[in-house]
């Protein structure tokens, strides 16, 4: 899929008082490591804990609040239409708020896969796949250096050079950035401080 906009972004759109608030009730609840995908139910064994850890090192709370989903949600619409990329979806998954303490990161990564979930027919997210992202930036930039937001416009296809561009335009707290989930992205290692984010995947039927 070509793509004109290979990301759209809203500077300080969410209010301090809300990102704020998120930070106080994800801080509140009970952390877990983060995981990739394929690893999230199962216990790991050593080998598997080493590999984790060399491609995502943070610590997360998932949150499934209506008032979160309320405020970010007319932003993924209109970045939608804004980038012109108009996917189909009907459901978000569930909030994920994370912690990038010093040394932490998320190494290159897409967050779609091209098998949709399998679950029972009564499920909002059967026969489905993520399509768009969204990150929202808790922290103030002054108090975290480091854990920048990477896209890389090449994706996965080996015959073209790297294109690597920082997303810079979310560094402002409450600023969101919304992409398509095959986008490949990384979180670069955090210098000092600490780096909050909260994340969520919306999904619909595959693309046609």
């Amino acid at each position: 899929m070509n793509l004109t906009n290979y990301y759209w972004y809203f500077q300080s759109a969410i209010p301090e008082r809300i990102c704020d608030d998120i930070v106080r009730y994800g801080k509140s609840l009970q952390d877990q490591m983060a995981r990739t995908g394929g690893l999230n139910d199962k216990k790991l064994n050593k080998k598997q804990l080493i590999d984790l850890k060399n491609k995502r090192d943070s610590d997360v709370v998932w949150m499934n609040d209506r008032w979160i989903y309320n405020e970010i949600q007319p932003y993924i619409h209109k970045a939608n239409q804004n980038a012109g990329w108009n996917f189909q979806w009907d459901h978000s998954e569930s909030c994920q708020f994370t912690k990038y303490k010093t040394g932490q990161y998320y190494d290159w990564h897409c967050d779609s896969w091209d098998t949709p979930y399998k679950k029972s027919k009564e499920d909002p997210i059967n026969n489905k796949i993520r399509k768009l992202s969204v990150t929202v930036s808790l922290s103030d930039p002054k108090n975290y250096k480091g854990g920048e937001l990477e896209f890389d416009y090449r994706n996965t296809d080996p015959n073209k050079k790297r294109n690597v561009q920082k997303c810079k335009e979310i560094l402002p707290k409450g600023s969101l950035v919304v992409f398509p989930s095959f986008v490949w992205h990384r979180v670069c290692p955090v210098k000092s401080g600490e780096r909050n984010s909260l994340v969520i995947w919306n999904l619909g039927y595959p693309f046609k």
